[in-house]
């Protein structure tokens, strides 16, 4: 194992899509409320950098709300073809609106379109009063596509601890956990 959980990450994470897995980039984020009620959902991963780890959302969507409320979120990558999944909790906090603006121009125009017109996790009247939105911000903005909500940005998740853990036969794992200590990551083998 590397010394530094992100670039062991990384690792992984590239052997993930050399071996053709789909959707590499699938992560299971876990919230919670302010008193501990915890929800979790499938999202996506954006980037990977010295920070942690980004992905991209609805601020005012449920997990947004959650948040705000509490800043600390769990992310669960797993990697079934190659017997490995990778655990990581850690604060949360948004990115600046720079880097948020420029990934929402980088999307497909369908799903700036979709970003812009979704109240997420909201109770929306229909499907057909959903279409007649989009039709309605289409005909706003017939060329070029719609600015980034204010509501809709990016979070990164700062790590405290990544853990690692490769499939052993007969159920005899490998867990390696990383733990931030300070500026320091102390690497622990954990029992199976």
């Amino acid at each position: 194992m590397l010394p530094d959980p992100i670039d062991q990450f990384r690792q992984w994470f590239d052997a993930a899509v050399a071996a053709g897995i789909p959707e590499p980039t699938a992560m299971t984020l876990a919230t919670a409320t302010r008193d501990g009620h915890p929800s979790a959902r499938m999202v996506l991963l954006k980037g990977v950098d010295a920070r942690g780890f980004i992905f991209f959302t609805n601020y005012q969507s449920r997990k947004g709300r959650e948040l705000d409320e509490n800043p600390h979120a769990a992310l669960v990558f797993h990697w079934t073809q190659l017997g490995r999944q990778i655990r990581v909790t850690g604060r949360v906090s948004k990115i600046d609106a720079p880097e948020s603006d420029a990934y929402f121009h980088s999307r497909a125009l369908g799903s700036r379109f979709s970003a812009a017109v979704s109240r997420q996790s909201e109770v929306i009247e229909s499907r057909e009063a959903l279409e007649r939105a989009l039709a309605g911000l289409k005909a706003r903005y017939p060329e070029g596509g719609p600015p980034r909500p204010t509501y809709w940005g990016g979070y990164v998740v700062e790590p405290d601890e990544i853990e690692f853990w490769q499939q052993g036969d007969h159920r005899l794992h490998d867990r390696l956990r990383y733990r931030r200590v300070d500026s320091d990551w102390i690497v622990d083998r954990l029992s199976p």
